[in-house]
């Protein structure tokens, strides 16, 4: 037997040790008893059916104060498991642990590699290539987050650790519980079993007795009897409400456990195989998004050299062009001395008659300057002869 197996045992023997909550020299033992089957005590494990055989044999009708007592120790450390169960609800916050995987969550879908996709850039960061922003601005973004998830996955460490420390301490109080279960068990077998021995050999024995007798203490006694059965079997009716609450207890206890292994290994999930295997899928994508950076970069300088070498073929097609023209030409074009004459010849032309036009207005300037000059010596001599005209008459008179 293992160590761990004989405290276990030592615990079920303490429930059991003081029925009565008396010290076990005051305990008197009692004739060998015997019990019909079809009873609670017939479906207990062997070792636990002569215990109850023992127990049943203790049971003291004379002894009131000890009925108080009975089963008392065991019903007392239910009531502390009871307390100790409804503080660990209390304390442990299942909902907090949700909070931190719906935050985990958020965070993860916060960097969508999705969006990295040429496909899924919109048309005007398609149109001016904002391929190398899109890839620092998401990386830098990547790995704010990145730090972020990495702080998320120790608290969910943290919780998943206290998840399974819980597990753990309820596997305690499962197995304690279990304990109750079967120390109440023992008690209300052997409360069963005295009570169907006062009912069916004690007090019928007592009423024979008190009837043949006549005396008014033996029916006191019966009545005593009777009393007694009473309260044995009411006692028994709460020991039976205990194991009730150790019967909802077990099932209770396993759905907190079921329910502390499924947070265990959705975070157990989380840490090992969401998180790593977002990291890598964005990670993919960067790299991806670096390729493609790479080919656009690419097939843009491919680009750019076609069209230059375009562009000079044109331009060395146009220049050996007009140098094979130019070649061909004289130093000055036949066209251009006939031009070149024929201006000159106009021009002489019109020098000669702008020439003869200027001869011609001169001699006009000449004849009319004579023609002025005439004109003003005539006026002259008039002049003068009125001179002499005047002068004379002023004499006479």
């Amino acid at each position: 037997m293992t160590e761990q197996n004989i405290k276990k045992q030592d615990d079920f023997e303490d429930l059991l040790g003081n029925p009565f909550g008396k010290e076990k020299s005051e305990l008197e033992p009692f004739p060998q008893m015997h019990y019909k089957p079809k009873m609670l005590v017939d479906v207990l494990p062997e070792e636990n059916r002569k215990r109850a055989i023992q127990l049943a044999e203790q049971i003291n009708p004379t002894d009131h104060q000890s009925m108080m007592m009975y089963g008392t120790q065991a019903q007392s450390k239910l009531l502390n498991f009871s307390h100790t169960m409804l503080e660990h609800v209390q304390k442990k916050d299942i909902g907090e642990i949700g909070d931190i995987l719906g935050e985990l969550m958020k965070k993860l879908e916060s960097v969508n590699p999705d969006a990295l996709r040429p496909e899924k850039r919109t048309f005007i960061s398609r149109l001016f290539g904002k391929i190398s922003s899109s890839i620092q601005e998401t990386l830098s973004k990547y790995q704010k987050t990145g730090a972020q998830i990495d702080r998320i996955s120790v608290k969910l460490t943290h919780a998943k650790n206290a998840l399974m420390s819980d597990i753990g301490m309820l596997e305690q109080l499962y197995e304690k519980n279990k304990d109750y279960f079967h120390a109440l068990n023992v008690y209300i077998a052997a409360a069963e079993l005295k009570l169907s021995e006062l009912k069916e050999k004690t007090i019928p024995e007592l009423k024979k007795k008190a009837e043949k007798t006549g005396d008014q203490m033996a029916y006191q006694e019966v009545n005593d009897m009777l009393q007694f059965a009473d309260r044995l079997e009411k006692r028994m009716h709460d020991l039976q409400l205990s194991r009730q609450i150790t019967i909802q207890s077990a099932p209770q206890i396993r759905l907190i456990q079921n329910t502390n292994q499924a947070l265990a290994e959705k975070i157990q999930s989380s840490i090992m195989t969401a998180i790593p295997l977002w990291k890598n899928q964005v990670a993919i994508a960067l790299t991806l998004l670096r390729q493609r950076s790479a080919v656009e970069a690419q097939k843009q300088v491919a680009k750019t050299t076609n069209e230059l070498l375009l562009k000079n073929s044109e331009m060395l097609k146009t220049n050996t062009i007009e140098t094979a023209k130019a070649n061909e030409q004289g130093l000055v074009d036949i066209e251009t001395l006939k031009k070149t004459q024929e201006n000159l010849l106009s021009a002489l032309e019109e020098t000669l008659r702008i020439q003869e036009e200027g001869r011609t207005k001169r001699y006009q300037a000449q004849q009319e300057l004579m023609a002025m000059e005439n004109d003003l010596k005539q006026k002259l001599l008039h002049l003068k002869s009125n001179q002499g005209a005047v002068q004379k008459g002023n004499q006479e008179w």
